[in-house]
């Protein structure tokens, strides 16, 4: 296997690297994001996003994320996954990442980017909660019961949310939490500064933590663990992947690290579990650094337009339907792809949170090239408030969106999905008229190759044409909604980041107050 990854990516590089010397690493991708604490009138540090390969002789290598995004195509399908990475050969070392591919999907010919795909997540996911204290923090703020209802299968509760997002495709059926564990340092010794902020040591935190919890917990078959800790970590909840063995031998766990403010609302634990599951943030075309201001999808503004819950906080919204594919949850027959220029059409397309829908549920408009702001392509989805068949239901993660509409989101080079924005500039936080396309609205690609209409209101979504409509009858023609412009993908897209800023959503003064009382 060694020697046939070798010679792939030896392939991969002659094309552009005549001569060149290359290492080739095997191991584990550990990606991991950091997501700050929302504090109303202060400044934030911006999000974190770490990379790592956890090589077969064990040794940590940290990966530039640029060049690891460029290298892969869509890092972050590679989550949690076995790669290989070949690196450029300098006199002094190793370079550049020049390639990174799944070293289970080496067959695919040519190795071509657009086909390596996320792996899908499916069956039982059961998590472990351990609560940890540090050996200088005696407060215990929540009891571990609280932490065993989180993973209810009731409304409003962990278990059932995430099946429901799925369409039942996963459960967390067996998931439990214990604790509380004492750390065997203060928490001076897992949290330092450096270069004048404070790190947090993840991955002694993942240790130490699990060690404690070892002789009581039974990690063997858990899909992750979401570990508590009862003081602040360095101002961030943190999601993602640990490469560990716990009951077994050596695996990526998926992982999350919450300080109280966290752990107290089910919205950003459900982002940080989200990210243990492999998932990137989502983000709006505002063209700012802000990852935090798409209140449509839980993975990125999960405080604004959310639903509250005495128990539980601040709940989690559902995410959108790219993020939902990555993981595999849509079936082809609730999917529709349309190629550019295609011909009129019209679909029944029902609202994503929709269970058993029989309808489509998502669309997929493609393009002939990348287009002038940077995307690849657009995805298209129904977002309503209310759940139709269960109208008197008292806990609707979607109950507090900003309005019923079809929403559209761009999809960058990257994978990274952007709400589309019709307000000229773009609103800074996407729960604006401008994101929300409604009846007798019209959204035009950019290249003027995808075209799709809202034509009216159904139980559980929208009737939409996808084409270019004719117009007929009427003294007025439906009003257009022209397409987003996003400033910042005006480079290259071998160049592009994520665009990272602070901020849950609480950095808007009119959501301040609202999750000033939320973060308890």
């Amino acid at each position: 296997m060694k020697q046939i990854i070798a010679t792939c990516l030896g392939l991969v590089l002659a094309g552009f690297l005549p001569g060149a010397r290359a290492e080739i690493v095997q191991g584990q991708l550990e990606l991991r994001w950091g997501d700050p604490i929302p504090v109303h009138g202060k400044s934030q540090p911006p999000s974190r996003f770490v990379a790592t390969l956890v090589g077969d002789d064990g040794k940590r290598r940290a990966l530039d994320p640029a060049q690891a995004r460029r290298a892969a195509g869509d890092l972050y399908a590679l989550a949690n996954r076995r790669v290989a990475v070949e690196f450029s050969r300098t006199k002094r070392g190793a370079g550049a990442i020049m390639a990174i591919v799944p070293a289970d999907r080496l067959q695919l010919p040519g190795l071509s980017k657009a086909l390596l795909a996320p792996k899908a997540v499916s069956g039982n996911t059961r998590w472990v909660t351990v609560a940890c204290k540090f050996s200088d923090i005696a407060e215990e703020q929540k009891p571990v019961t609280f932490f065993s209802g989180q993973y209810g299968t009731d409304p409003g509760q962990l278990g059932h949310y995430w099946k429901e997002v799925s369409y039942n495709k996963i459960d967390l059926a067996g998931s439990s939490a214990f604790g509380w564990f004492t750390l065997p340092q203060p928490r001076s010794f897992y949290v330092t500064m450096v270069d004048g902020e404070e790190d947090a040591n993840l991955d002694q935190l993942f240790d130490d933590c699990a060690a404690a919890a070892n002789p009581t917990v039974n990690f063997n078959g858990a899909q992750g663990i979401n570990m508590m800790f009862n003081g602040d970590l360095d101002g961030y909840a943190w999601g993602g992947g640990r490469y560990a063995a716990l009951d077994g031998p050596n695996r990526l766990w998926s992982s999350t690290w919450n300080p109280p403010w966290s752990f107290n609302n089910l919205a950003p634990l459900a982002h940080e579990m989200g990210h243990g599951y492999g998932l990137p943030h989502s983000n709006n075309s505002d063209g700012d650094d802000d990852p935090y201001d798409n209140p449509w999808d839980v993975m990125s503004d999960a405080w604004s337009n959310a639903v509250d819950n005495a128990t539980y906080g601040a709940l989690p919204k559902h995410i959108n339907v790219r993020q939902r594919d990555r993981l595999g949850w849509i079936d082809a027959a609730r999917k529709l792809t349309v190629p550019a220029r295609a011909p009129n059409a019209e679909v029944v397309l029902d609202r994503a949170s929709l269970v058993g829908s029989i309808n489509r549920q998502m669309i997929v408009l493609t393009l002939p090239a990348e287009d002038a702001v940077g995307n690849v392509m657009y995805t298209v989805e129904a977002r309503k408030r209310k759940d139709a068949s269960a109208p008197a239901m008292a806990l609707n993660y979607e109950g507090n969106l900003a309005g019923d509409a079809v929403i559209i989101h761009g999809v960058d080079a990257d994978g990274v999905a952007y709400s589309m924005d019709a307000d000229v500039p773009p609103a800074e936080r996407s729960n604006n008229e401008g994101s929300m396309f409604k009846v007798g609205e019209t959204w035009t690609s950019p290249d003027g190759s995808q075209k799709i209409s809202v034509l009216s209101a159904t139980t559980n979504g929208f009737l939409v044409k996808i084409g270019n409509p004719r117009l007929t009858g009427g003294p007025l023609l439906p009003r257009s909604k022209p397409s987003t412009v996003k400033p910042v993908q005006s480079r290259p897209a071998s160049s592009r980041s994520p665009r990272q800023r602070p901020g849950l959503g609480c950095d808007d003064p009119a959501n301040g107050e609202r999750c000033k009382n939320q973060i308890r």
